[in-house]
């Protein structure tokens, strides 16, 4: 494989050798990769890619609320499209999804929280990790609304501690599930958009997992308030497997394309069997993130970053 590093253009261009379509002889092909995409990333496989994204490519979602306003349900729909009206108590559940948008890895991990938070430390760790928070509350159920109130003002005041006072920027999303339930509301919509207004970054829309009402347009502003690719979005990028690497068109597909296109081309797949990092992976990816010192995340200085 030969790459032509020297040519100022937009893009990579590699050119590789081999045996032409007959069989016979020598033939070269050239590909485009977008910027920022070397040669040997683009011919890894998609999970590879994930796992080597660049730090400002890796986010997590936090999702949290009382038990059985349907977190997990939300989380179901967005990632396989399928709704389960069975109800199993979540104790923590993990996710990856892994993208690649314009010639770039992305990786999402997305963390379903219990509903009874038995252990306060670890809501609290699961909060000072987390990048974007989606807060859920059952129509029809008021002590889950109150909780996502407390919810609130706790990442607040959280992320004002280990962020050093910018806490107002986190993005979250605040979610009534159960909009199908109308003869049963006890919350009112003005009840959330009052809610919403009193803090910054933060969006309210009302949900259905079991219907499918708003779920994808949800996570799309959650992304949007985040400036993360919107074709995170399931509508909008191509389901993959795992050990995708190169583009699944056909060769008259792909000429029929821009080159804009080819580059732009999204696509995403679910990691499978993931496990959630360790406490201690997750406390340096906090210090990383927040560039507070070791000591602040693990207690020594309490006043910064507590996870007790």
């Amino acid at each position: 494989m030969e790459s032509l590093n020297n040519c100022r253009r937009p893009w990579s261009l590699i050119v590789e050798r081999g045996e032409d379509a007959s069989g016979e002889g020598q033939g070269e092909i050239c590909r485009c990769w977008s910027p920022g995409v070397s040669s040997s990333s683009a011919n890894m496989a998609l999970l590879e890619q994930g796992d080597n994204a660049p730090p400002e490519n890796c986010h997590r979602l936090v999702l949290l609320g009382s038990s059985k306003v349907g977190k997990t349900s939300i989380v179901s729909r967005f990632l396989y499209n399928k709704f389960d009206d069975s109800y199993t108590p979540t104790i923590e559940d993990f996710h990856r999804k892994i993208y690649r948008i314009k010639g770039e890895p992305y990786r999402l991990d997305i963390l379903d929280t219990s509903g009874n938070h038995p252990f306060p430390a670890m809501r609290r760790l699961s909060i000072i990790t987390g990048d974007l928070f989606v807060l859920v509350y059952s129509i029809d159920n008021r002590e889950s609304f109150e909780e996502v109130v407390r919810l609130c003002q706790q990442i607040r005041e959280c992320k004002s501690q280990c962020l050093k006072g910018n806490g107002s920027n986190i993005p979250i999303v605040l979610l009534g599930n159960k909009c199908d339930k109308e003869k049963s509301r006890t919350i009112d919509q003005t009840e959330a958009i009052n809610l919403v207004e009193q803090n910054e970054n933060c969006r309210f829309i009302e949900t259905s997992a079991k219907k499918n009402i708003n779920i994808e347009e949800s996570f799309i502003r959650l992304f949007e308030m985040g400036n993360l690719p919107v074709e995170m979005s399931p509508s909008l990028h191509r389901k993959v497997h795992p050990q995708y690497v190169g583009g699944s068109h056909s060769s008259s597909q792909r000429r029929g394309m821009s080159i804009r296109r080819k580059m732009s081309d999204a696509c995403g797949t679910i990691a499978p069997n993931v496990r959630r990092p360790s406490i201690r992976t997750d406390l340096l990816v906090a210090q990383m993130r927040t560039k507070t010192s070791k000591s602040s995340l693990i207690g020594e200085s309490r006043e910064k970053c507590s996870i007790q």
